[in-house]
């Protein structure tokens, strides 16, 4: 196999990065030089680069065995981490493992053994007991977003994980907080720690604003906030399954194109939901604060609390899904006519005036189609590419950014042509296949 460093710069090559940020070269000599590194960074630091950079040049090739185990707290983050280290093109196979996916799928991934494999600790952890892991030669070992998991009660099932964990050479364990009791069962002895918590980090990029509502309900000046910030990508935040479903549904009837995303759905809908704000089929996510955390979501123009959350770590957390990376964001609370601020929030923030004479934002430029063939169909996006040009008759700037699934594909195209293109390739056959194909709501 061709240099490590190579297939890694290559890799960034292809995902359009030219240089590692300072934080993620820290990173990687630190645990290049040191068996138990710490890493804590807030959310959008880029810290998943950091530690598959160096999986990848510790990984051999041809091994038979899973080498490295990444461990997190949900499914979107583990499809995330297995997305980007997919993308740095290594050779080396990946299977991702959580809650939701077919068991018997990822029993048969796993009779080859992955050289990386990436999950949730409740699902990795049936896999060892059932006999389709075999855990003993994993000799590095990630546990990514620790505080999250911990919160999330995975206590025990990360325990049983460690106990079969014999030959381990390199622990990185990564949080959002310094907060944090490490538990006896990760066995660190004197770890590495790096801390990117009190730097130049979100905060100093992002501007808070409030919009008060001249009512008790806010839903109106919610609905001159969007229209005020037009095409802006928005994550408007509430604090429950039911608000965020009725909220979207009032957007809707307001002529307002969003979606939800929250805990409540299944996992097919959670991962529609992602893929169709990814692709800029809809520029409004109503969420609860599932989406707080652990998602690669880029370029969120403005976080809205319509909702306060309850905690200050909370309103953290929601926060730093805008003013990622090194990029600047806004976060806006929105405030019924008497309702105060929050106690964990500045007392001088800025009241963002609204006007009542904006109108709506114009309807997204992309829409999504979507094709019941994936991965397992040996279905790629090449393949998607030609067959949407030769059988739909449009161009290739009419395409925008594609997902393949398992056993679907998600193509974005522009909102205009999306009717006729599915007319025109309905009944068509893709890779001797003949595919559901429609719209996707």
């Amino acid at each position: 196999m061709e240099n490590r460093k190579q297939i890694v710069s290559n890799g960034l090559a292809n995902m359009g990065i030219a240089h590692l940020t300072p934080m993620q070269e820290e990173v990687i000599e630190a645990v290049e030089e040191h068996p138990e590194v710490v890493v804590l960074s807030p959310t959008g630091s880029g810290k998943t680069l950091a530690f598959l950079i160096p999986i990848v040049h510790h990984l051999r090739p041809n091994a038979g065995f899973v080498q490295a185990l990444v461990l997190t707290p949900t499914r979107e983050l583990a499809l995330q981490i297995e997305q980007v280290f997919r993308h740095l093109k290594t050779r080396f196979k990946v299977v991702c493992c959580y809650g939701g996916h077919p068991f018997w799928m990822e029993a048969n991934s796993l009779k080859e053994p992955p050289a990386l494999l990436v999950g949730t600790p409740g699902r990795i952890a049936d896999h060892i007991r059932r006999g389709t892991i075999s855990p003993e030669l994993v000799s590095f070992l990630v546990l990514d977003e620790f505080d999250k998991c911990l919160e999330l009660g995975f206590d025990e099932e990360m325990a049983q994980i460690m106990e079969n964990l014999e030959n381990l050479g390199k622990k990185v364990l990564t949080s959002a907080t310094d907060a944090l009791e490490i538990p006896p069962f990760v066995g660190l002895n004197s770890p590495h720690k790096l801390s990117y918590l009190d730097g130049p980090s979100t905060t100093e990029r992002l501007e808070l604003k409030i919009v008060r509502s001249e009512h008790h309900d806010k839903f109106g000046a919610l609905v001159n906030l969007i229209c005020q910030l037009g095409e802006s990508t928005m994550l408007v935040f509430v604090n429950h399954r039911d608000a965020a479903d009725r909220l979207c549904t009032m957007l809707m009837e307001e002529g307002i194109i969003s979606d939800v995303f929250h805990g409540g759905l299944e996992q097919p809908e959670r991962e529609r939901s992602l893929i169709k704000f990814r692709n800029g089929s809809i520029k409004i996510l109503v969420a609860t604060d599932l989406a707080s955390r652990g998602l690669d979501i880029p370029e969120i123009g403005h976080v809205v609390h319509y909702q306060l959350p309850e905690t200050e770590e909370a309103f953290v957390h929601r926060n730093g899904r805008t003013a990622r990376m090194k990029a600047n964001g806004c976060a806006v609370l929105v405030l019924a006519e008497s309702e105060d601020l929050p106690h964990y929030a500045s007392t001088d923030i800025e009241q963002l005036p609204l006007s009542k004479e904006a109108e709506l934002p114009p309807q997204p430029d992309w829409t999504t189609i979507y094709i019941g063939a994936g991965k397992k169909d040996k279905l790629s996006k090449v393949d998607v590419v030609g067959f949407l040009i030769q059988k739909g008759g449009i161009e290739k700037s009419d395409i925008g950014r594609i997902d393949i699934l398992d056993k679907s594909a998600f193509v974005a195209v522009r909102r205009q042509l999306a009717h006729e293109l599915v007319k025109a390739v309905r009944n068509q056959p893709v890779k001797k296949l003949k595919p559901t194909i429609g719209v996707s709501w």
